[in-house]
């Protein structure tokens, strides 16, 4: 497959994925901020708005703005230039399924960093999953989309490695 392909599939997939990050934050800011939880199929899902300051879980949450602007917003836009660099420069012997994980994980990186940057540290997280009081903690499609790209990304990588082959 032709790298400019490769490359055109990458940028709109990760622009397609930004949006629709954005799209649902703007509804979840518009929706359910300010409001009770919506509960679905048996609080299986749970719709809840809150802003996180900090990184996943809450990590970084209590450092000042300055280094919170450093090491959650600069850093890890440093952190995906050069991942969009290397899919680029190397998308002519990636795998398209290595390409989409690789789109998954930067869109959603840029999606909680348009958040981080525009909306001064406050990234909109909004779904939760659960079955009674096992929960996870609340997120947005963003998070879903690097959570995603990065465990495909191992498996694709871990079923290529001939020591891992079952005789």
């Amino acid at each position: 497959m032709k790298k400019w392909y490769k490359i055109f599939f990458f940028c709109a997939i990760s622009f397609g994925f930004i949006g629709c990050d954005r799209i649902t934050k703007t509804m979840a800011r518009e929706q359910l901020m300010n409001k009770e939880a919506i509960s679905y199929f048996h609080d299986v899902l749970r719709l809840e708005y809150i802003e996180n300051t900090g990184a996943a879980l809450g990590f970084g949450e209590n450092l000042s703005k300055e280094a919170s602007f450093w090491l959650l917003s600069i850093f890890p836009l440093i952190c995906l230039l050069v991942l969009f660099a290397y899919t680029i420069r190397r998308s002519k012997e990636m795998s398209l399924s290595k390409i989409l994980c690789l789109a998954l994980i930067f869109a959603g990186g840029v999606g909680n960093i348009i958040d981080r940057i525009f909306f001064d540290r406050h990234v909109a997280d909004f779904m939760n999953i659960g079955i009674l009081r096992l929960r996870t903690a609340i997120f947005n499609f963003a998070d879903v989309y690097i959570t995603i790209g990065v465990i495909t990304f191992i498996l694709i990588y871990r079923n290529k490695n001939p020591e891992n082959v079952s005789a």
